[in-house]
């Protein structure tokens, strides 16, 4: 009786250390997303979720949670146990942007999170209303100019807002900005008439492109893209030299993920962005995969930081 009870006891003292002791991930994981569904963040947080519960054989679920350009998003992440069961994927809007856009956030980019991986570059092009007598950036321009102070455009996320309020002021527009929470409903508004345009990731827009309810016009990146070459930049048509935006993507968990883990997803993380099938299907939908090591994302993210508060600043935004 005494060995019983004392065999019971020891497995019990054990029981937590053995608990603790099991492989990761043991049980579903899920990823938050700042943003709607349907928006490219989104569509890659659906792709990278898919090709992880393959990998390691739990289902990882996406938890959309729009609002406040990611804000929302990444203070919920910020607050949750560092456990990896909680995972965000989210881009330059959190982690670059937001800290040059308002004067205070209920998160710290840096401190409150655990860089695990780069997933993808978002290039961003410049769509209008078809039904508007707008082809080329030349013809917004002389459209702004003859509805001074009338039109509007809109943004559904911060690169959005950045290169739109960059386009206004360089070029005089005199166009009123309207927010949305994310680009879904910000792309339906300008394809129904509501604004006049807006810079938009091309996962996004893509599928509005192609039936010609958005007429792309031109890219935001210096170069042109691999994805639509026939599309001029604005530095062709408009003499904006120097005039580059491309979004990025990466996977987070709260700060002090244990080590371990943080390799274990970086790791995988990298796989599945290396694939050739992966990189086809990402380009497919106006993605362009970018995998790094948990080290090179944590550099590059300190680098993105100082790279778009230059770019806020020069586009005149003032934080609020």
């Amino acid at each position: 009786m005494i060995n019983r009870f004392l065999k019971g006891l020891l497995v019990a003292l054990a029981l937590p250390t053995m608990l603790h002791a099991q492989p990761y991930p043991n049980k579903p994981v899920k990823i938050i997303v700042g943003f709607g569904p349907g928006s490219g963040t989104d569509i890659i947080a659906r792709i990278v979720a898919d090709e992880m519960q393959k990998a390691l054989k739990q289902p990882f679920v996406v938890d959309n949670k729009p609002g406040a350009t990611a804000a929302i998003a990444a203070e919920a992440v910020a607050k949750a146990p560092a456990d990896g069961y909680t995972l965000f994927i989210t881009s330059n809007s959190s982690h670059s942007v937001n800290p040059h856009l308002y004067k205070t956030l209920r998160y710290d980019p840096m401190k409150d999170f655990t860089p695990i991986g780069r997933i993808a570059d978002f290039p961003f092009l410049l769509a209008v209303d078809p039904k508007l007598p707008i082809s080329t950036p030349q013809d917004l321009v002389a459209y702004a100019r003859a509805n001074r102070g009338k039109a509007s455009y809109a943004y559904g996320n911060t690169p959005g807002q950045i290169a739109g309020a960059a386009l206004n002021t360089l070029m005089k527009l005199e166009m009123t900005a309207v927010p949305y929470k994310s680009s879904p409903q910000a792309i339906v508004d300008v394809a129904s008439g509501l604004e006049v345009f807006l810079v938009v990731d091309f996962a996004s827009s893509q599928s509005f492109v192609k039936a010609g309810r958005l007429r792309a016009i031109a890219v935001t990146t210096s170069t042109r893209s691999t994805l639509a070459p026939d599309l001029p930049t604005l530095g062709e048509t408009l003499g904006l030299e120097g005039y580059d935006l491309r979004a990025w993507t990466g996977m987070f968990a709260p700060a002090d993920l244990p080590k371990d883990i943080t390799e274990r997803l970086s790791v995988e993380l990298a796989k599945i962005m290396s694939r050739p099938d992966i990189r086809e299907r990402l380009n497919g939908g106006g993605m362009e995969p970018t995998p790094s090591t948990a080290e090179q994302f944590a550099r590059f993210l300190t680098e993105q930081y100082a790279v778009w508060g230059r770019k806020i600043k020069d586009a005149g935004i003032q934080p609020e």
